[in-house]
C-alpha cells in the first residue's frame, strides 16, 4: 500500500488520495480505515507557507476530510516540521479540551493566563481547558510532531468555567510491561491527567512482532493511529501515518511488525450529553 492511498477507519475499501506536492519522506502515510464499511479521505493542510505540514484524522468542514467528530472526539491533527521550527501565533479557544502530545522532537506553549513560554518534549502531554476563554501560541521546534486532539466536554457546562491549564512530563505516565507488549497510560488508571471529558482513555502501546487478539468493550469506540512500524488488519498492510477507528467490535486482531507502536483512545459509544457537533450538524 502506497503513501497516497487511504483506507477508512473500518471500511473494506481502499481510495487513493491526491496528495499535494509535499516531499514524501516528510508525509507520515494518508490513510484512514474506519470500520463503517466507507472509504475516508484524510485531509492534508499546512501552515505557515508549508513550514508546518499537518493530516487531520477529523478536521473541519472547510478541510476536506471526511471522517466526522464522533463520540466526544472533536478534532485530530497531526502536524510536524519538516526542517525549521515555526510559530502559530496567539489565538483563542472556548469550550473545548485542547490537548497536544509530543510525538517527536520538541514544542513550547505560551498562553494568556501563562503569560510564559513553557517546553514540552517527546512524551511530555498538555491539556487546555479552555472553559469561558483562553488565547494561546504555539511553536513547534525544528524537526517535531505533534498530536494536537480536541475533546468536547460538554461545552454547554465548561464554556461557564474558568480556563485552565496542565502539563505532564513523560516520566509521569505509568507503563505496564506484559508479555509481548508495553503500555504507557497517558489518562487512566493512575495516571496524573485529569480532564473533564467523559469516559476518555488514553495509550500509547508498543507490540512485540507477531500476532496479537486485543479484548474490546462494545461500549467504546477505540481510534488508534500508528506511530511506528506496520500493522497486518483484514489482509490490509497498514504503515504508519495509518488511522483506524474501531466500534462495536470485541476482538481486534492483527499482526503487528517493524516494532509498532500505537496511540490509542478508547471514548465513549454513547455519551450522557448532546455534543457540540451533534447540536449544530
Amino acid at each position: 500500500m502506497s503513501d497516497d492511498e487511504i483506507i477508512v477507519s473500518g471500511s473494506k475499501a481502499v481510495k487513493l488520495l491526491s496528495l499535494p506536492d509535499f516531499p514524501k519522506a516528510n508525509l507520515f502515510g494518508a490513510e484512514v480505515y474506519d470500520g463503517n464499511d466507507a472509504c475516508v479521505t484524510q485531509s492534508v493542510l499546512n501552515f505557515n507557507n508549508g513550514e508546518i505540514l499537518e493530516k487531520k484524522p477529523i478536521g473541519f468542514p472547510q478541510d476536506g476530510g471526511e471522517l466526522k467528530p464522533y463520540s466526544n472526539l472533536f478534532y485530530w491533527a497531526d502536524a510536524w516540521t519538516p526542517s525549521f521550527r515555526s510559530t502559530i501565533g496567539l489565538h483563542p479557544h472556548q469550550g473545548f479540551e485542547i490537548c497536544s502530545f509530543v510525538i517527536e522532537g520538541s514544542i513550547k506553549h505560551f498562553d494568556s493566563q501563562q503569560n510564559k513560554w513553557i517546553e514540552l518534549k517527546k512524551g511530555d502531554a498538555q491539556i487546555i481547558r479552555s472553559g469561558n476563554g483562553i488565547s494561546h501560541a504555539e511553536e513547534i521546534l525544528d524537526n517535531s510532531r505533534m498530536f494536537q486532539i480536541w475533546f468536547d466536554p460538554n461545552i454547554s457546562k465548561t464554556i461557564t468555567q474558568p480556563a485552565t491549564y496542565s502539563d505532564y512530563k513523560h516520566a509521569s505516565f505509568p507503563v505496564l510491561k506484559k508479555e509481548k507488549i508495553s503500555i504507557t497510560t497517558i489518562k487512566g488508571n493512575n495516571s496524573p491527567f485529569q480532564m473533564d471529558s467523559e469516559g476518555i482513555e488514553i495509550y500509547e502501546i508498543k507490540y512485540d512482532d507477531g500476532l496479537h487478539e486485543i479484548n474490546l468493550d462494545s461500549k467504546k469506540i477505540y481510534s488508534f493511529f500508528i506511530k511506528q512500524g506496520n500493522l497486518l488488519y483484514e489482509n490490509k498492510n497498514l504503515n504508519e501515518g495509518t488511522f483506524i477507528k474501531i466500534e462495536k467490535e470485541s476482538k481486534f486482531n492483527f499482526k503487528a511488525s517493524s516494532d509498532l507502536e500505537l496511540f490509542e483512545i478508547r471514548s465513549p459509544l454513547k455519551l450522557s450529553y448532546s455534543t457540540y457537533y451533534q447540536r449544530f450538524n
